[in-house]
């Protein structure tokens, strides 16, 4: 195997340096932790929308601090806080230590709440923290100040492949010497109803025929009818792989390569048998140094979308071939979390090999016919750790595919 980060840039031959994962948290409809979310990953899926139910922002917020902090920034500043936990004392100036977060939508349970009291109440009802509230970088800007990090301060709004991209970015900006460690993930919160109204998230991707009808995620199931969308958040801590060694930190991985890029083709669907998320898969490779036979695991984007899981399918058969590694989609369990999902499956990728178990792809009854991978089905499987492609994909077009890999001397 060879890892073009101990050396060279494939593409364009800029050193670079070794990225290591010395944190993870998640924030679920499994419950709140990384162990709530890796062991929830192998139970049979509820039926509907997946919230998170027993999430307190009081843990971490004071009550005015929530009062005026939208529940997807609660989530970004809980997430992140776990990870920092788990990482333990960085060590690392202030200053060279960045956060890169995602989400897809934002504020949007704010921004629906005070577009009633405007309507039905009038202006001087509407609060004054809306634009902070509802703002797709709160969650980014939350964090930074919250730990007085003052390097590097982004958001990514990429839609599915939001928090995917968010991990990209990171990974870069510590490999090529922007910062020495970035706490990176996606945080989304779409689905809270307002009063007596239905989320308006919710609505709008019914209107447009997205969901599952039936409310049960079956991905690449041959009866999947459309995805079920979900909350929560996840976070990672990435450090600089010398420093993360000089204190001893657990690693539970290493990021080798990243990919991006478009379909440029239709706002929603995918391009015509995968092609986009094929090339980007192969970039993905060719950034790591990874041959295809080299992956030893993919966790799809998988959202139970019949055009999505198809195209997904198709790509993967493209560039792996029918016998491709074991993939899996943990939406069936999760449900589609849209801007937080890349980061969700990050954080399983880590844990997956970590434990050394991929874990089933839930929902999953009878695969369709037309998609010719090897599918976990029924139950979890252990597999020798290696370097796993984890993609998200999202409207607009937009491709991400992250390789993460066992930390290897």
């Amino acid at each position: 195997m060879t890892n073009s980060v101990n050396a060279e840039s494939a593409n364009n031959k800029i050193p670079r340096r070794r990225v290591a994962i010395t944190g993870i948290s998640a924030i679920s409809s499994c419950g709140i932790g990384k162990d709530a979310l890796f062991n929830g990953l192998s139970l049979p899926a509820i039926t509907g929308a997946r919230h998170v139910k027993d999430f307190d922002p009081l843990l971490w917020l004071d009550s005015k601090e929530a009062r005026r902090t939208d529940r997807f920034a609660q989530f970004s500043i809980a997430a992140a806080d776990m990870a920092l936990e788990d990482s333990g004392s960085l060590g690392i100036a202030k200053d060279r230590i960045g956060v890169i977060f995602a989400t897809g939508i934002g504020g949007l349970a704010t921004l629906q709440e005070q577009i009633a009291n405007l309507v039905n109440k009038g202006p001087r009802r509407v609060t004054p923290f809306l634009v902070p509230m509802m703002m797709c970088n709160a969650g980014a800007a939350g964090i930074s100040m919250r730990h007085g990090f003052s390097g590097p301060c982004q958001t990514i709004v990429t839609a599915c492949a939001s928090s995917n991209h968010a991990i990209s970015d990171a990974y870069r900006q510590i490999a090529f010497g922007f910062a020495d460690a970035v706490i990176t993930g996606g945080a989304e919160a779409a689905i809270e109803s307002v009063g007596e109204t239905p989320a308006i998230g919710e609505v709008a991707f019914s209107q447009m025929t997205a969901l599952s009808v039936t409310g049960i995620s079956r991905p690449f199931d041959k009866n999947r009818d459309g995805f079920v969308i979900a909350e929560g958040a996840a976070a990672l801590v990435l450090e600089e792989m010398s420093s993360a060694l000089a204190r001893s930190a657990h690693i539970y991985g290493e990021i080798l390569g990243t990919a991006a890029n478009a379909d440029a083709y239709h706002i929603t669907a995918p391009s015509p048998a995968g092609e986009g998320a094929r090339l980007c898969m192969e970039l993905a490779l060719k950034d790591s140094g990874l041959r295809p036979d080299e992956i030893a695991h993919i966790n799809a984007h998988g959202t139970s979308t019949p055009l999505n899981d198809l195209a997904e399918a198709q790509a993967i058969n493209k560039l792996f071939g029918a016998d491709s590694p074991p993939v899996t989609s943990i939406k069936g369990v999760l449900g589609h979390s849209l801007g937080a999902a890349g980061a969700l499956e990050a954080v399983a990728v880590a844990m997956t090999i970590e434990k050394g178990i991929i874990p089933p792809t839930v929902g999953l009854v009878e695969k369709d016919s037309e998609i010719d991978i090897s599918l976990v089905k029924d139950k979890a499987i252990s597999f020798t750790p290696g370097p796993v492609l984890s993609n998200s994909f999202g409207f607009g077009g937009h491709n991400g595919c992250l390789v993460i890999a066992p930390y290897g001397e």
